[in-house]
């Protein structure tokens, strides 16, 4: 592992923070950042650093402080008021306690901060005050975990990094495992550091860059010995071809995902989703494709740190027919578990009992996840944990994680309970919709109303610079909840693979909004049956394409879902030369009502929002509008400016009707305010002879 302690970067961060948090608060958060832009090191919010130093009172008195990492920072992109500062001398007494519960130590950490609305520090933070030193680093290392999680973990520990550092059993996390670290630094003058077994390295220093130094310098010898006790080969046979376990994840991931649904007692939400990722790579077909694969991969994580992300177990899956059944009894035993475990007083409220990692012959990984985000983070997680049984198989040793007591104890850990509580779910966070003509200015709007709702979506469009603009700009505001799909709706093939990049993304789809539609001007007379020709395709059997593709795939996914097809006015009060697109948007609108029918009886609601024009969508202007508007300002003498007031003032409310107004409708059937199916919703401003209202 590379040491990128820098002078010149270190400098810079003391000229930027040193003014106003001070030199060592500054140097601590450039090292931090240092030790978490390492996945080898920590993972999302892991790890954990501090600093102590003193602060000044309201009566400018001097008193000891330490700042800590607060819950819920990265180490990658802290910041120095990521470390919360407390009165460390009001702290450093609690050592002489034989136990303190873990409500009164969170309770003692929050009273004790400088700043009341700081946020809460890291669990650890008395392991931090109780060790003497002036910077301490702690991480999950890959290396460490390596040597830690196999049999003869402390021998290997010793073997690999001498005895310049401590070695501490495990000890579950808080006031119990601080006394502890405390206790064995004492008694190890002259250690630089400490391995906690199954839980990763503690290093220290009087200076942010001699803990720095340490943690590298021991994780390099670390990684030095693995490599040289490298003697059996990794994991085994290449069996399965990646595009042929990527097919057949395409056909098992909609099952999945169908089974890991967990059901309500609500109506109108009869199912809590969950979103799926898959990890299909050389190693994991490897792993799962191996004679021992189910023995190597079914293990507790690498760290209990990873458990409120990973559960306890993984689950095995040997092939798609078995999906249901296995999942329901893993579930089951995840019930099991708790009733055995969970304590008869002080009984948590029981996480859903899913897995978040599974694992399938000839397929891979899969990583579940609330949301993509946590799916993300699920997936970064099983590859750390890959990397570590692969170095442990290529060391012939065996892999060893936590007992299930401990395991169990550290899930249902009332901070770590509470920090995921913290988290709140957007209304649309568990689904995935894919949008058609979404480069345009509705489409657009539809696309950032529902991102802004905590949905994943699918951008489908014409290729080019369209929708490549349109995924640089909402992909830059919503990370990783964006998918941008190339698809010309009128070609089967097109849409057959839109949709399948779709559930290789994601799993499946939930909400289908059909929105792509061509315009065109002309008389009845005038109008070219190859034009006409042109419009039946996209808006016709284009819709017709897209509602028979997620048709069957609400089948497969058996958890309902939801379509809203984008008609027009023009439905019910078609115009004058507007015959092409007024009869093949009625075509598209009937085949909604027709598709509300027959997907009704798998829990699918299809409606229909109808608006009248929208010119543009900020600065995206409307392609219909572009296409039709010359010939509507020309019949009516007017400009561009002055038709927009046309269209305003001819309906009852005088409003002009824009791109959110529409998105607004879409997301009042996508999170079913009322139990409705084949309804149209005009958006319009109020046009009597529009619609039957």
């Amino acid at each position: 592992m590379k040491n990128r302690w820098s002078d010149s970067e270190a400098a810079a961060f003391i000229a930027r923070h040193a003014p106003r948090w001070g030199e060592a608060l500054a140097l601590r958060t450039y090292t931090s950042r240092l030790l978490g832009s390492e996945k080898g090191l920590v993972l999302h919010g892991g790890g954990n650093t501090s600093v102590k130093g003193v602060s000044r009172t309201l009566l400018n008195e001097e008193i000891p402080a330490i700042y800590i990492k607060a819950s819920g920072w990265s180490l990658e992109t802290i910041e120095p008021e990521g470390h919360t500062g407390l009165d460390l001398s009001a702290l450093r007494p609690l050592i002489r306690l034989e136990h303190l519960d873990d409500a009164a130590m969170v309770n003692v950490l929050r009273a004790r901060r400088f700043d009341s609305e700081a946020p809460t520090p890291s669990i650890e933070a008395l392991l931090h005050v109780f060790l003497p030193h002036a910077f301490i680093d702690h991480t999950h290392a890959d290396a460490i975990l390596t040597l830690t999680n196999q049999p003869d973990g402390v021998r290997l520990i010793r073997e690999a990094l001498g005895d310049r550092v401590a070695i501490l059993p495990y000890v579950h996390p808080g006031f119990a495992l601080a006394r502890a670290a405390a206790d064995l630094q004492a008694a190890s003058p002259g250690c630089v550091g400490m391995v906690l077994m199954h839980h990763g390295l503690i290093t220290w220093g009087e200076t942010a860059r001699q803990a720095y130094d340490t943690t590298i310098s021991l994780v390099n010898r670390a990684e030095e010995f693995i490599a040289k006790q490298a003697r059996a080969p990794k994991l085994l046979r290449r069996v399965t071809a990646l595009a042929v376990a990527r097919e057949r994840y395409l056909e098992a991931a909609p099952v999945l995902r169908g089974s890991l649904a967990i059901a309500t007692d609500e109506a109108d939400h009869p199912f809590q989703r969950f979103i799926l990722m898959p990890v299909i790579t050389r190693e994991t077909l490897n792993l799962v494709d191996s004679e021992q694969g189910a023995e190597l991969a079914i293990t507790p994580p690498l760290t209990s740190d990873h458990l409120i992300r990973t559960k306890h177990l993984p689950l095995w899956i040997d092939d798609i027919d078995s999906i249901p059944t296995a999942i329901a009894g893993y579930q089951a035993r995840y019930r099991e578990r708790f009733e055995r475990w969970a304590h008869p007083e002080r009984r948590p409220v029981p996480f859903d009992p899913n897995p978040r990692i599974l694992f399938m012959p000839g397929i891979g990984g899969i990583c579940v996840g609330r949301t993509g985000a946590e799916a993300e983070m699920v997936r970064d997680i099983l590859l750390q944990t890959l990397t570590v049984k692969n170095q442990i198989a290529a060391m012939g040793g065996s892999y060893r994680g936590l007992e299930d007591p401990d395991l169990f104890a550290m899930e249902y850990f009332p901070p770590q309970i509470k920090k995921l509580q913290s988290i709140r779910e957007a209304p649309l966070s568990r689904q995935v919709a894919l949008v058609t003509g979404a480069a345009g200015a509705i489409g657009s709007g539809i696309c950032r109303e529902l991102l802004a709702q905590g949905c994943h979506v699918a951008a489908a469009d014409l290729p080019g610079e369209s929708l490549n603009s349109l995924a640089a700009e909402l992909s830059s505001l919503h990370p990783g909840q964006l998918l941008p799909v190339a698809m010309d709706v009128s070609s089967p093939e097109a849409v057959s693979a839109g949709f399948a990049a779709v559930v290789e993304r994601w799993g499946g789809v939930d909400l289908l909004i059909p929105n792509a539609g061509l315009a065109h001007v002309a008389s009845l007379e005038e109008l070219k049956l190859a034009t006409f020709q042109k419009l039946q395709k996209v808006n016709v059997e284009g819709t017709l394409l897209i509602l028979a593709e997620a048709a069957r795939l609400f089948r497969r996914q058996a958890t309902g879902g939801d379509v809203v097809l984008i008609s027009t006015k023009n439905v019910f009060a078609p115009g004058a030369r507007f015959g092409a697109y007024s009869a093949t948007k009625a075509a598209a609108h009937q085949l909604a009502r027709i598709a509300s029918l027959e997907l009704a009886e798998i829990g699918v609601r299809v409606n229909m929002v109808a608006p009248d024009g929208v010119f543009a969508d900020g600065a995206r202007a409307s392609g219909l509008w572009a296409e039709v508007g010359p010939d509507r300002m020309k019949a009516r003498g007017l400009d561009a400016d002055g038709l927009q007031e046309y269209y305003r003032n001819r309906n009852l409310l005088k409003a002009r009707i824009t791109a959110q107004h529409v998105a607004r409708a879409v997301m009042f059937f996508a999170t079913r305010q009322t139990p409705t199916t084949g309804a149209t919703l005009p958006v319009d401003g109020g046009l009597p002879d529009a619609t039957p209202r």
